[in-house]
């Protein structure tokens, strides 16, 4: 049995429908999330399905981190947040990493490497409106999704921090979403 399983159900990769897409934690999941807790470790909402998600958030005293989603509003992706699950975040004092799939990014949820980067900063904007400029951070998914071809790897975020730049966003404001969002929810989680 795979351990997603053992422990909770993830969100299978589909658009447009609900991440509300089975039942949450397991027992086993319960204790998982109430040990990493007493541990000091980092729970990642990001591939769980919603009731997961709020089982996570009903049982952690840790802020709750989505290391690489996006907006279901804008992307109806299953593996997206919806403004609910994004208020919890803001709530908790959490931070949710900007995922780059563009999958997940694009309004149509296309596999289009031609994905503009002022669509990506606009979907940016909408999470730091709704979650504030603390609680919003880098989240990438380098590791083998479909990346912004202006962007392609790590050495293209310089391009991302320039459309942030034209869409309203300062030094201060980019930097936290480079960096200091990362180390804020660090500091409040590791032991």
């Amino acid at each position: 049995m795979p351990v997603t399983e053992e422990m909770g159900n993830g969100v299978p990769f589909a658009h447009p429908r609900s991440p509300d897409t089975g039942p949450g934690l397991t027992p086993a999941g319960h204790e998982l999330v109430r040990a990493c807790n007493r541990l000091g470790i980092m729970i990642d909402t990001s591939h769980l399905n919603e009731r997961g998600f709020w089982d996570v958030a009903a049982l952690s005293t840790a802020p709750l981190v989505a290391t690489h989603s996006c907006a279901h509003t804008i992307c109806r992706s299953t593996r997206n947040l919806t403004d609910r699950q994004l208020d919890a975040i803001r709530e908790s004092n959490g931070v949710v990493g900007f995922n780059l799939s563009v999958n997940d990014v694009r309004p149509d949820g296309n596999l289009d490497e031609n994905t503009p980067l002022d669509m990506i900063a606009r979907h940016i904007e909408y999470l730091v409106g709704r979650l504030g400029e603390d609680r919003v951070a880098l989240g990438s998914d380098f590791d083998g999704a479909v990346m912004p071809r202006p962007i392609g790897d790590a050495s293209g975020l310089q391009h991302l921090f320039a459309a942030l730049h034209r869409c309203g966003f300062d030094d201060a404001v980019v930097r936290k979403i480079a960096l200091e969002n990362w180390l804020r929810v660090f500091k409040l989680t590791w032991r």
